[in-house]
C-alpha cells in the first residue's frame, strides 16, 4: 500500500474492522454518525475492499513482505521465489496450526495476520476505539472458537491495537436496520470465504432498546467451500484423481487427500513441503497415468494457487448470472478448457446447502422462533449472489421477505455502528496506548 487516506471525525475515532477470509474492509464513523469505508492508495487506484493476502520474498539477507493488491503484484513478478499466504483466517480456530516457517523464519498466525492489519490499518490512536468482526463459528473442521477469537486479539495486538469484537452477522444487521422503519424480525445471512453466519435480530425503530439479538448460528462452509466443489469435480480428476497407481502388483487408488489439500486455496502452499512432493513423485513412478501426476506436481512446484484461485473464482461469479460458464487455465503442457453447467454446480454444492439449512434452523431453535416469525431477511458477501443460495431463502421465507446490498460492506460498515451505540451507552473502551 503507497498511503493510507486518512478520513477527520470530531470527539472519539470509531472505526469497523471486517477482517475477512478473502477481502478485508475498514470503515471509519464520521461525525455525522454515517460509517465511510477508508480507502488505500495502490498506484493509481484507491481502493476500499483489501485482499487478505500477503506475500514473502527474500531480498539478498533481508525477508521482505507486502499485503493485498500489493503482495498479489509481489507474487506475480517472481511466483517462484516468493510465498503467498491466503485465507489465514481460516486457521484461527484450528489448534493444529501453531507456527509455520518462511524462508527459514519462524512466525506465529498472530503474527502473519498481524503483519497484514498493519498495512490496512491507520497508526494506532490510544483515544480510538476499533471494533472488529467475528464469525459466530470459525472456520474448519472441529474449531474452537475460544481460541479463534484469542487469536483474532493477539492478531490486532500484534499490529498495536486492541479491539472489542462483535459478531458479523450482526454487525451487518445494524446497516440494514436502518433502512427500517416499522418494528420487524430479521434474519439476516452473512456468507464470506470461510464461514457463513446467521443471526436473528429484533429490529425496533424508535423504542428504547432498537435493536436486539435474538438468536445465532454459523458454520465453517462459504465461497470456499464452492470453489473446492469445482475444482474437485473439474480440475481434479484430470491431476490424477480417481486413478491408481502399483505396489508390488496391486493396483492402489492415488490417495485421495493430495486432491483434498489441492482444492482448498489456503493449503496449498503446504504441500510444498519436501516430504509431500516425495510422496507424489513416488506414487507418479508407478502411476496409470503419470502425465496427470506430473501435472499436479508442476502446479505445486509453480505455486499456482492464485492463478487457479482466479480462474474458479470467475466460474462461480459467472454461473450466478447465466447457466453455463467455461473455465479456462493453462501452465505448461496442463491445458483445461471445460464448460460448466449452473446445474451440474447446484449438483456438487447440494450437500453443501443442505449444511446451510441445518444452521438455519440453529439459529431460528436459538432464537425460540419458527420461519413464520420472520419478517424479513438481509442476505450480504459475495456467496449470497449464488442463486442456489438464494433459493434456499425464498423457498422458506418468501422472495418478498429477501433484501440484499453492501456484498463487501455491509458488515464493516456495521461494526463501526455498534462502536458508536457503545459509546453512547457508555461502555468503556480498551486502551490503545503502545
Amino acid at each position: 500500500m503507497d498511503a493510507f487516506l486518512t478520513l477527520e471525525t470530531a470527539g472519539t475515532t470509531i472505526l469497523g474492522v471486517d477482517f475477512g477470509t478473502t477481502n478485508s474492509v475498514v470503515t471509519r464513523l464520521s461525525a455525522d454518525g454515517t460509517a465511510h469505508t477508508v480507502r488505500h492508495r495502490f498506484g493509481t487506484a484507491e481502493l476500499d475492499v483489501v485482499r487478505s493476502v500477503l506475500c514473502f520474498w527474500q531480498d539478498g539477507p533481508t525477508l521482505r513482505h507486502a499485503a493485498g493488491p500489493a503482495g498479489i503484484d509481489a507474487y506475480l513478478d517472481d511466483p517462484l521465489d516468493s510465498r503467498l499466504m491466503m485465507s489465514l483466517k481460516s486457521y484461527l480456530g484450528q489448534r493444529t496450526f501453531s507456527e509455520t516457517r518462511v524462508f527459514n523464519r519462524p512466525f506465529s498466525l498472530e503474527g502473519l495476520i498481524g503483519l497484514f492489519l498493519q498495512a490496512v490499518l491507520p497508526p494506532p490512536d490510544p483515544g480510538a476505539r476499533l471494533i472488529a468482526g467475528r464469525p459466530v463459528r470459525f472456520a474448519g473442521d472441529a474449531p474452537d472458537d475460544a481460541l479463534g477469537e484469542t487469536r483474532l486479539r493477539g492478531a490486532f495486538r500484534a499490529a498495536g491495537w486492541s479491539i472489542e469484537t462483535a459478531l458479523e452477522p450482526e454487525a451487518a444487521g445494524y446497516r440494514f436496520g436502518r433502512t427500517l422503519t416499522a418494528p420487524a424480525t430479521v434474519l439476516i445471512g452473512d456468507f464470506g470465504g470461510g464461514t457463513s453466519d446467521f443471526s436473528i435480530i429484533r429490529f425496533e425503530p424508535g423504542s428504547a432498546r432498537p435493536v436486539l439479538p435474538l438468536g445465532h448460528a454459523g458454520i465453517g462452509i462459504a465461497g470456499d467451500s464452492f470453489d473446492y466443489r469445482i475444482v474437485d469435480a473439474v480440475i481434479s480428476p484430470k491431476l490424477g484423481k480417481g486413478s491408481t497407481y502399483r505396489i508390488t502388483g496391486t493396483d492402489l487408488p492415488v490417495p485421495p487427500d493430495y486432491y483434498s489439500q489441492f482444492a482448498r486455496w489456503h493449503r496449498l502452499s503446504l504441500m510444498r513441503a519436501p516430504k509431500t512432493m516425495r510422496d507424489i513423485e513416488a506414487v507418479m513412478r508407478t502411476a496409470a497415468h503419470p502425465e496427470r501426476l506430473a501435472a499436479l506436481l508442476s502446479l505445486i512446484r509453480d505455486e499456482l494457487g492464485y492463478a487457479l484461485y482466479r480462474a474458479v473464482a470467475g466460474v462461480k461469479a459467472q454461473l450466478s448470472q447465466t447457466e453455463t460458464a467455461t473455465l479456462d487455465f493453462r501452465h505448461q503442457d496442463f491445458h483445461l478448457h471445460e464448460t460448466i453447467a449452473r446445474r451440474d454446480f447446484e449438483t456438487w454444492i447440494a450437500p453443501d446447502l443442505t449444511r446451510l439449512g441445518a444452521t438455519i434452523d440453529q439459529a431460528l431453535a436459538d432464537a425460540g422462533l419458527a420461519e413464520t416469525a420472520i419478517d424479513r431477511v438481509f442476505l450480504t458477501g459475495g456467496t449470497s449472489l449464488v442463486p442456489a443460495v438464494r433459493a434456499l431463502f425464498a423457498d422458506r421465507f418468501g422472495a418478498d421477505a429477501i433484501s440484499a446490498g453492501g456484498e463487501f460492506l455491509s458488515v464493516a460498515e456495521g461494526l463501526a455502528l455498534i462502536g458508536q451505540n457503545r459509546l453512547a451507552s457508555g461502555q468503556a473502551a480498551p486502551d490503545n496506548r503502545p
